[in-house]
C-alpha cells in the first residue's frame, strides 16, 4: 500500500518504525494473515517479523488470534491512534505526577531565585508555554494586545482567560479590526475589549509585574521570538505604553 512521505513521517514521528510500518501496511492491503505472508507481503524479515508483529500489538496497531499458527489482525488507524493516545495520557500523567512530586519543591527553592529578569523564548510551543504560565499567575489585572495574524493563538486561550474573568481578575484586550467579527464578538462577551484599525505588536501585561512581548509571529518558519520579563522597569513600561493606547481605541459594542 504506497502512502506519501508526509504520511510515513507521521507514523515515524508516532513511534513506528520502518518494519513495523511495512507490515502494518501489508496487513490493511492483504488483510489478516499469518506472520510468514506478513513477511512475504511487507518485505520484513521472517527473522524480525514475531518481534515486529509484537511490537505492533503492544503499541495498538495490530490483534492476535491466539490460533495455530498465530493470525494477526490490522485495528483501523482511527481505534490505533485513540489507543496511542490513552497510553500516552496516561503515561503523561504518570511521568507528570512523578517529577512534579520530586522536582517543585527543589525548584521553588532555588530555581526561581536563579531566574534571570529578563530572557527570550524561541519557539512558538515554548511561547504559547510561557504565556499560559503567566496566565495562571495573574491575580489582579490583565492586559492583553492581540496583532493579526494570531486568531488561532486567541481563541486556544480564551477558556483560560475566561477562567480568570470569572475569579474577578480584570481582562483588557486590544485587538486589530480587522481579527473578524465573530472573534471579536466573542471575546467581548467576556472581556473589557478595544480596537485599533492597526496593530503592529502584541503582547500582555500580568499584575504590571510580567510582561510578554512577541517579536515575531512567523510560527511556520519556526523563527517564532517573544521577550518574557519580570522586570519591574520594563514591565511599568509595557503598562503605561499599554494604557496609552488604551485611551485612543475605540470601545467594541458588545452583543
Amino acid at each position: 500500500m504506497p502512502v506519501t512521505d508526509k504520511t510515513r513521517r507521521a507514523l515515524e514521528d508516532l513511534g513506528l518504525t520502518g518494519y513495523e510500518i511495512k507490515a502494518y501496511l501489508a496487513l490493511i492491503d492483504f488483510g489478516p494473515a499469518i506472520a510468514a505472508d506478513v513477511s512475504s507481503q511487507s518485505g520484513v524479515p521472517y527473522s524480525k517479523i514475531y518481534d515486529v508483529l509484537s511490537n505492533l500489538e503492544k503499541k495498538g496497531w495490530v490483534e492476535i488470534e491466539q490460533s495455530r499458527p498465530s493470525k494477526f489482525y490490522p485495528k483501523s488507524p482511527s481505534t490505533a491512534l485513540e489507543t496511542m493516545r490513552m497510553k500516552r495520557d496516561s503515561e503523561t500523567k504518570q511521568n507528570e505526577e512523578q517529577i512534579l512530586s520530586d522536582l517543585t519543591a527543589d525548584y521553588e527553592k532555588r530555581g526561581a531565585k536563579e531566574r534571570p529578569e529578563i530572557w527570550i523564548v524561541k519557539g512558538e510551543y515554548n511561547i504559547l508555554s510561557k504565556v499560559k504560565e503567566t496566565l495562571q499567575t495573574c491575580e489582579r489585572e490583565l492586559m492583553i494586545a492581540v496583532p493579526s495574524g494570531l486568531e488561532d493563538v486567541s481563541e486556544f486561550f480564551m477558556p483560560v482567560l475566561m477562567e480568570l474573568r470569572n475569579k474577578g481578575i480584570k481582562v483588557m484586550i486590544m485587538m486589530s479590526e480587522d481579527m473578524g467579527k465573530s472573534i471579536l464578538d466573542s471575546v467581548s462577551k467576556w472581556a473589557n475589549l478595544r480596537v485599533r484599525e492597526t496593530m503592529y505588536g502584541g503582547g500582555l501585561i500580568s499584575d504590571a509585574k510580567q510582561v510578554i512581548l512577541f517579536l515575531s509571529d512567523e510560527a511556520e518558519s519556526g523563527s517564532s521570538l517573544a521577550i518574557w520579563a519580570d522586570h519591574f522597569g520594563l514591565a511599568r513600561f509595557a503598562k503605561d505604553y499599554f494604557e496609552y493606547l488604551w485611551a485612543s481605541s475605540k470601545p467594541s459594542v458588545k452583543v
